[in-house]
Parts: C-alpha cells; structure tokens; sequence
C-alpha cells in the first residue's frame, strides 16, 4: 500500500495505491488483482475487491469503477448516474461523500484527484494513448466546471519507469508530429530505440494545468514483488496479466 504524502494530510480523503500483495489471486495473477477484466477467478477479484473498499473506509458497493479504453472520456458521478455498475471512461469525478472512485493499472499511471476548496475528488487512467488525446486535460476542465476557484492536488502513481519503457520509431514519431517538444520526453536506448518517460509527460500536463503534484516513484515494470505489469507479462510470454488499483473517497469530513 502507498500513500501521497501531500494528499496524506487531508482528513476529508481517503486514498490509497494498492500493491498487488494481501489479496486471494492465485498464479499469474496473485495475489490483489482488481483487474475485473481479467481471466482471474472472478470470486478471487470479488474477495479483493471487497477487501479494497474495507481498507479504504467505504460502505459495501460505494466503489464506482470503470470500463476503461484508452480513451480521453470523463465520467461526473452524481445522484443520477451514481448507482451505475460501471462507467465506459477513463477518468471519474465526483462530489458524492462516501463514494470510492478507482482505477486499475499495469504500467498506465494512475492519477488521484483532490480539489481542497471544492472537495471534488476524482481518478484518470492514462496511458500513452489517453495522455495524448486529452484524458487529464479533459478531467481538470470539467472538475473546474463544477466549481471555480479551485486548488487541485494530484497523486500520481506506481507506472512504468522510462528506463523500462522502449518503444520503436512510428511510437517516437507519433509524439513528434503533435509537437517537437515531446522530444524531451524519449532519449535513445543501445538498441537504437527511444525510452518513453510516460511519468514525465503526465506530470507536465498536470503541472501546466496549475496542479499540485505528488509521486509515488515506483517502477511497475522491474518490481515484480509489489505491481503487476502488462509489458512484463508479455515479455514473460504468459497470456494474461493482474491489475492493481488505486483509490480515493470522500470521507464523512467533507463538508459537501
């Protein structure tokens, strides 16, 4: 389990970036696997689930989780939509006191969200893919919808390092095209390949945006003891993978 020092201190959260330990996964996928998407026993990610929401201080199904795609979609959960089973985004945000918002990784980095002045809390799945098409700019703009005069803390999670992280040209060249100062964000590897610092492009965006940024600086890719991840498992040549979540609620403090 890893915590935000920054977001640690507010009393109106809970949060927390589960590792994949403590859980009843067996295999491939032990042993906390959230990863309803997943080939796991779907009774094992039941138990984990349920072992989440007890660690993290919410009432049994006041966890919203989504159905994610690599997309730049956000979800606002109110009184509506609240009851949803789960939500086709890749990024939640709520002011619903009670409610745990998660998001599952295996080398994506998982953002947590906390607005201080508006207790609006959310989370964001990004990826490569849903950095670049807009996923955390999408996510602050609708946060400041729903209140102005914000002040945005962000917790940004376990994912691949850029040292793990070698993609090929047509990957290089797709983030050159948008803009030649994503160049910073690649150095060249001995295998005459570029390394991708997926964490650096994801904080810049954060911090472009007027958000305070927090890290929790762990390599999803080289630890296999703590995190599940996708390119490992591939480069392992096994036929699936587990996913960790990360999480946060709004606590009976909130004044909302």
């Amino acid at each position: 389990m890893y915590f935000s020092r920054k977001l640690k201190k507010f009393r109106e959260i809970n949060h927390c970036f589960f590792s994949r330990k403590g859980g009843f996964s067996k295999g491939i996928y032990y042993s906390l696997n959230c990863g309803q998407g997943s080939k796991d026993n779907k009774k094992n990610i039941y138990k984990n689930l349920k072992l989440v929401i007890k660690k993290i201080k919410v009432n049994k199904k006041k966890l919203a989780l989504m159905y994610q795609t690599h997309s730049n979609k956000v979800v606002v959960i109110n009184t509506k939509n609240k009851n949803k089973l789960k939500y086709k985004s890749d990024a939640l945000i709520t002011k619903i006191k009670g409610l745990a918002l998660g998001v599952v990784t295996a080398d994506c980095v998982p953002i947590i969200l906390f607005d201080v002045n508006n207790h609006i809390i959310a989370c964001i799945h990004a990826g490569w893919k849903g950095a670049s098409s807009g996923i955390i700019e999408n996510t602050i703009k609708k946060i400041k919808r729903l209140n102005s005069k914000n002040k945005i803390y962000a917790a940004v999670g376990p994912c691949i390092g850029h040292k793990s992280y070698e993609v090929d040209f047509p990957f290089y060249k797709k983030f050159i095209l948008k803009s030649k100062k994503n160049k910073i964000y690649f150095v060249k590897n001995r295998n005459n390949k570029k390394l991708f610092n997926l964490r650096k492009y994801v904080n810049d965006k954060l911090i472009k945006l007027n958000v305070i940024v927090d890290n929790i600086h762990r390599d999803t890719f080289t630890d296999r003891r703590n995190f599940f991840s996708y390119r490992r498992s591939q480069k392992l040549g096994q036929n699936d993978y587990g996913r960790c979540i990360s999480v946060i609620a709004l606590t009976k403090f909130s004044q909302n």
